[in-house]
């Protein structure tokens, strides 16, 4: 077992959604329900916030040096040098119990991010994808809390969680045209819900745990392997990072939480870190130019 250090006590409602970013040195991540994109500096500690004015499930790079965001209302793009925040396409806006949440960038450089209800109303969400071209796809319907997302090292498979599944699930992946086929349950996860994931440079998958306090670690055959422990119960996310993608920057929250389990819990809604000796993928960019 590998324990995971605190490295950022921000006490986030519900901290998500961390992505590398290689060309700055910086950990982006975001406070969902806060409506705020941060930028962590490992080497500093510093840790600036952007106000995005709407809750804010994910934030990816793109292609221009903005961020890509999956907000309430759709996809944004976020201008990092003024905070301006720009929607280029609504998404299930007409819904008004319904917010965007977790999302990636995939190997062809589209951008992925899924929808779930506040209320957490099974089926009420979907997993939507946006091409360079700013066209929003429907790609699974009847989603209950759309969550993690990852592709296998040579593109061939897409990796994807709905939370109260308890369960990841794989596709076959066509790189070229982004599509997705062959839906089939990959391996099941005990002890809470599985939430955010990262793939490593192996293939192996890293899986936040919701309401077990681990990102649990599963090879590439879904065999487990290892777990990661932390002090936090409400584990989300997590992403590779660091010069040598070594790091795994993992999220917390304590939404939901009873004062007496808050006060048990002085970290919940932290920003850990762990090197479990396996390096990760690069993070991938939504590019907006073919």
């Amino acid at each position: 077992m590998t324990h995971a250090e605190l490295v950022l006590d921000a006490k986030a409602e519900l901290a998500e959604g961390p992505c590398w970013l290689a060309d700055r040195g910086l950990l982006a991540w975001v406070d969902i329900m806060a409506g705020r994109v941060h930028l962590f500096d490992p080497a500093s500690g510093a840790d600036r916030a952007v106000e995005i004015g709407q809750p804010v499930g994910a934030a990816v790079p793109t292609d221009d040096g903005r961020l890509a965001l999956a907000v309430r209302d759709g996809f944004a793009l976020l201008d990092l040098d003024r905070a301006h925040v720009e929607l280029i396409v609504e998404v299930e806006r007409e819904l008004t119990g319904n917010r965007m949440n977790d999302g990636k960038s995939d190997p062809g450089g589209r951008f992925w991010a899924g929808t779930m209800a506040l209320d957490m109303r099974a089926g009420a969400g979907a997993l939507y994808r946006l091409d360079a071209t700013r066209n929003v796809e429907l790609m699974v319907p009847g989603v209950s809390v759309s969550n993690g997302l990852g592709w296998s090292p040579d593109s061939r498979l897409m990796y994807y969680i709905d939370s109260p599944e308890r369960r990841v699930d794989v596709f076959d992946f066509d790189a070229t045209s982004g599509a997705i086929a062959n839906r089939r349950p990959f391996l099941r996860v005990g002890g809470g819900d599985p939430d955010g994931m990262a793939v490593d440079a192996g293939g192996g998958l890293w899986v936040a745990v919701w309401g077990a306090g681990k990102v649990l670690h599963f090879l590439p055959d879904a065999t487990f392997s290892d777990e990661i422990d932390l002090p936090a119960s409400r584990v989300t996310s997590c992403c590779f990072g660091g010069p040598d993608l070594q790091d795994l920057y993992i999220t917390s929250a304590w939404q939901g939480m009873a004062e007496d389990q808050r006060s048990r819990e002085p970290l919940a809604g932290g920003i850990f870190r762990g090197r479990p000796g396996i390096q990760g993928q690069p993070t991938r960019e939504y590019r907006m130019r073919s």
